[in-house]
Parts: structure tokens; sequence; C-alpha cells
């Protein structure tokens, strides 16, 4: 299992006081569909060290013109599954974590600015609800997916991705 550090600090002691997320959040296992265009989602577990919750609340990286949070939800009749934005960002627990995982939360990669080769590596910037961000990055790897059905709320064209 690889773990990153996700968060730098000239804090050389144990356990930084600053009290910012980006200081408390790592994230281990991460990685991205591999893909020549269009869209693609990072997947990986996000691990909070603080005494308090955690709101990621956006994401942002160099190899794609935006990223979006996802969820997958079932639609009512329990078939189909429909990946959306999910509104509010995710809350990574105190002293837990949060998965983000083909099939179910992620990070959806939006109208690509470059292929993503597998084996290359990419960064993603993370940012929390108090305004701190930190830079992962993340290995580029195969992966078929899990073949949902796109449902934006901002009027873009429906496909299939995550």
């Amino acid at each position: 299992m690889a773990v990153f550090p996700v968060a730098c600090s000239s804090d050389s002691g144990s356990g930084s006081t600053s009290g910012k997320a980006a200081d408390k959040v790592t994230m281990s296992d991460q990685w991205i569909k591999a893909a020549d265009s269009g869209m693609s989602a990072a997947f990986g577990t996000l691990n909070n060290a603080s005494d308090q919750p955690v709101q990621l609340v956006a994401a942002s990286s160099p190899a794609s013109a935006r990223v979006e949070i996802h969820e997958v939800v079932a639609d009512a009749a329990g078939g189909d599954k429909t990946m959306r934005p999910k509104e509010g960002g995710l809350t990574i627990p105190a002293h837990g974590s949060w998965t983000l995982k083909p099939g179910a939360e992620h990070l959806m990669f939006m109208d690509l600015t470059q292929p993503l080769r597998t084996g290359s590596e990419t960064t993603l910037n993370l940012v929390f609800s108090d305004g701190s961000s930190t830079t992962i990055t993340a290995q580029v790897r195969d992966f078929a997916g899990g073949k949902e059905n796109y449902a934006p709320t901002t009027g873009a064209n429906a496909a299939h991705g995550g």
C-alpha cells in the first residue's frame, strides 16, 4: 500500500497546531483512470488525523479543465446507476477516512486537457471548507470503469465514466 503525504509543514515536531484541514489530511492508494480524452476519475482514501471532521469542497488538476466531486446513486428501480455532482462535497470524519472508489464517490476529471497515460503521474489539488488546500500526486492506471450514466446538474452532455 503506497502512502503519499499530501501536506508539507515547516513544523518538525509531532502534531501540527495550525488547525488547517490541509495539514491534517493525507491520501493513500490514490490513482487516476487512464483516458485519451473526455473524462476520467481519481480514487483513493482520504485520511483525517484531526480531532474535527474535515470537508473536501473542491479539487483541480492541470490535466483537466475542471474536477468535480461526484457520487453514484441507483435509480428508484435499483437497476441503473447514475453519476452526479455531490452537493456540499465530502466530510472526512475526525480520526477517520473516506474512500473514493469506482461505483461510489470519486473526483471526476471533466474535459481532459491532455491524455492520461498508464504509468504516468499527475497532480491533484484538494480544497477544504476552511480555504486551505494541498496537492497530491497520483499514478494513472488502466480501469474499465463502472459504466454509470452521468447526470450533470449544469446542463453538460451526458456521458459514461467513473
